[in-house]
């Protein structure tokens, strides 16, 4: 028995971790069962063990990339106090992910790249959007603690910034970093100031 604190990776970990990578740096279409295994070092059996098929592979790295995200939120949110603190915490959220180091850079938003991947109606889109109408209903909450008397105006303005950030971090997968989330951001904070 080893005395260390790290344990290996089970095969399905490894699995996820390759398809993570590979996913992101080549798209899913691109990205073949034998490359996945190869980068695992791994059995082709132990895919098999550990997910039906490909299509669940993606949908798990699909919740994996969500949840990264959720993670990011929720560290952000730690430090926040105010309403308007609160929402920026959504965009800091998006930088984090912007500026994490990627193996071959920044290429935009991990969901985003999945769904276009995918055909209208695949259950990993309609998890994206699950996603992505999330993110805008987290806005929303913190927007209706900010404009209390104005709920219409707290939920039109979350929409507003749900398209700013998702045009933000478009944007940014094109340039490879977080810069425009950062713009987006202010403008977001100048918006909240002037209402």
């Amino acid at each position: 028995m080893s005395t260390s604190d790290s344990s290996p990776q089970s095969a399905r970990d490894r699995l996820l971790g390759a398809a993570r990578v590979l996913f992101y740096n080549d798209g899913i279409a691109a990205t073949g069962i034998d490359a996945i295994i190869k980068r695992a070092g791994v059995a082709k059996k132990s895919l098999y063990n550990n997910f039906e098929s490909k299509a669940e592979l993606v949908a798990t790295y699909i919740e994996i990339r969500h949840d990264e995200w959720l993670q990011l939120y929720a560290s952000r949110l730690e430090n926040a106090v105010t309403p308007k603190e609160k929402v920026l915490a959504v965009f800091q959220a998006y930088d984090d992910h912007a500026e994490f180091s990627y193996e071959r850079g920044f290429r935009g938003c991990g969901l985003l790249n999945a769904a276009a991947e995918l055909p209208a109606g695949a259950p990993g889109r309609v998890a994206v959007r699950g996603h992505k109408e999330q993110v805008e209903a987290i806005v929303s909450a913190h927007l209706a603690e900010l404009f209390p008397a104005d709920l219409a105006k707290a939920q039109l303005m979350a929409r507003h910034f749900s398209f700013l950030l998702e045009g933000a971090i478009s944007r940014a997968g094109l340039e490879g970093n977080g810069e425009c989330v950062r713009q987006a951001m202010e403008m977001a904070a100048e918006m909240m100031e002037a209402s």
